[in-house]
């Protein structure tokens, strides 16, 4: 496979991880309007735990999927690759059906355990999903593992349409069928309920997707594992070892942060108040940089999260053959494909912040000032964060998956230490916590490139891969900048100086790549349906 594959396949999945969000956001808001904080407050623990639980049954063992099935095909031993797909599976619906036995059997519980026992019915009505979901992601993975990246974005957005619109439907017909009828049950705690069970529904529609295409491709799929002549394979056991011992570091790695962001109110908050501020406030200031800051870093993660998966099963199957170059080709592209969109959404945060920050919390017009120059931090942080997950996948495509975990690990110690220190001085407060987070990142992804220049000899191009996306982001930066500036002046209104700044950067930024080489006509190309750009461009001259 060449870097066409890598920038097609990047694409394909970025668009399906924008059409998920957009289509979260339009279930979260009608939602929060209608079940309100007291519908909210049973629905949030639920979604909380069922996430938390498909982390540890989904993270790990699709990479692993991904990977072996690669190596696998690439030597052409399609008929064990077909049986790491089928094992990991079973091994997926065991684990998810653990998941589902404490989410549903012990939901009461749970949810008296967290002195919320409104969260029960909530979380037995999302404990189904556990028993589809991790099967799903084994197709998911084995697809990736072919390095077919359309199954994956068909599944995501099926699922995501049917958790909207029947999450949507059910959370209404509970509200209205109490509300009318007079019912003596708890309307808001039963449309959380109705809510929760659209990841149930959506992960129905997901795995339906995925196994339509599935059966679709059997033919070919058989078709390859007929040329397979080889008569002796792995025995289950060693496979599943070999799936087990890649998954469980890729587990960890991805549940670090999101544990670490638990345990940082209780530090931050405490800190706060050693640096003379009372309970109330501190508490006020964690919730600017939790609630309105770290949520808008969140949504360009999908662009990252698409590199890495496009980027393990190539590097798997480039190393398994011994190809340096294409393994050398992959990486430095993957690295490159970071920079070129980490580094621009971060000089538009950095110089919007604020007016973004107003654009989705137009009431909330003090924590967005608040939260501005955390969301400037966490900006930067979010570069350094997009390289450690690119070279993340480089690592894991090599079998050398414990170091991100490790390095990770180190940045997390560092950034607590940062935090704890930083977030007690008056004059930085929140912004310490920020600076924490911005920290580990830095950290994890200057180790993260030592591992990779010591175990593929990578070198990677500054002058393409950062200098190049630097220039033409600080342009863009500076532009957007002066365009918000300009049509607040002339209008005074916010969400129009946003949105026309925004588009006004994205047409800057892709000029500037273009004028300076930093993505040439070849990898455009590559992306898909860019014929029409391609044309639009050569009419203008911009090469």
């Amino acid at each position: 496979m060449t870097k066409k594959s890598l920038v097609k396949s990047a694409a394909i999945l970025s668009a399906a991880g924008l059409i998920v969000k957009l289509l979260g956001a339009c279930f979260r808001i009608p939602l929060a309007n209608w079940i309100g904080n007291e519908g909210m407050a049973n629905y949030s623990p639920a979604y909380q735990l069922y996430a938390f639980l498909l982390v540890i049954a989904t993270a790990g063992i699709p990479v692993a999927i991904s990977r072996m099935v690669a190596e696998r095909n690439a030597v052409g031993r399609y008929r064990e690759a077909e049986r790491v797909f089928k094992l990991s599976r079973d091994l997926m619906f065991v684990i998810g059906a653990a998941g589902f036995v404490i989410l549903f059997f012990f939901a009461e519980g749970i949810a008296e355990l967290i002195s919320n026992p409104g969260a029960a019915l909530s979380m037995k009505t999302t404990a189904p999903a556990l028993l589809i979901v991790p099967v799903m992601s084994a197709y998911r993975g084995y697809f990736q593992g072919m390095q077919d990246m359309t199954p994956t974005a068909v599944s995501q957005i099926a699922e995501q349409l049917f958790r909207v619109f029947i999450g949507l439907l059910l959370a209404w017909m509970c509200i209205n069928a109490g509300l009318m009828s007079g019912l003596e049950y708890n309307v808001y705690e039963r449309g959380a309920a109705g809510a929760c069970f659209g990841a149930s529904a959506g992960a129905v529609g997901g795995i339906g997707a995925i196994m339509i295409i599935y059966l679709g491709r059997r033919k070919a799929i058989k078709r390859n594992i007929a040329l397979d002549d080889v008569s002796t394979g792995e025995s289950a056991g060693s496979i599943l070892k070999k799936v087990i011992a890649i998954a469980i570091p890729v587990s960890i790695g991805s549940s670090i942060m999101p544990v670490v962001n638990l345990t940082d109110g209780a530090i931050v908050v405490s800190r706060l108040m050693s640096g003379g501020y009372t309970q109330e406030m501190a508490k006020g200031l964690y919730g600017d940089l939790s609630g309105f800051a770290q949520p808008i870093i969140s949504f360009p993660q999908v662009f990252m999260q698409a590199i890495v998966i496009s980027i393990v099963p190539m590097v798997a199957a480039a190393n398994r053959i011994g190809d340096r170059d294409e393994l050398h080709r992959n990486s430095v592209m993957g690295i490159r494909l970071a920079a070129v969109i980490a580094i621009p959404c971060a000089a538009g945060l950095i110089a919007l912040a604020e007016p973004v920050l107003l654009l989705l919390y137009p009431t909330q017009a003090a924590s967005a000032a608040s939260a501005a120059p955390c969301l400037q931090i966490l900006a930067v942080g979010f570069v350094f964060s997009g390289f450690a997950t690119a070279m993340t996948g480089i690592l894991q495509g090599i079998g050398k998956q414990n170091y991100p975990v490790t390095n990770l690990a180190i940045g997390v110690v560092l950034k607590i230490i940062a935090t704890w220190v930083l977030t007690s001085i008056p004059g930085l407060n929140i912004r310490g916590a920020a600076v924490g987070t911005a920290l580990a990142f830095a950290v994890a992804a200057v180790l993260d490139y030592i591992c990779v220049r010591k175990f593929t000899g990578v070198k990677v191009p500054m002058g393409n891969t950062v200098v190049k996306p630097l220039v033409s982001s600080l342009v863009m930066g500076i532009a957007v900048y002066l365009v918000y500036r300009g049509l607040m002046a002339l209008s005074g209104h916010n969400s129009i100086s946003v949105l026309v700044s925004i588009l006004a950067g994205v047409c800057i930024y892709a000029v500037m790549i273009i004028r300076t080489h930093a993505i040439d006509r070849e990898e455009l190309m590559n992306m898909p349906k860019a014929s029409v750009l391609v044309k639009i461009i050569d009419r203008l001259k911009l090469w």
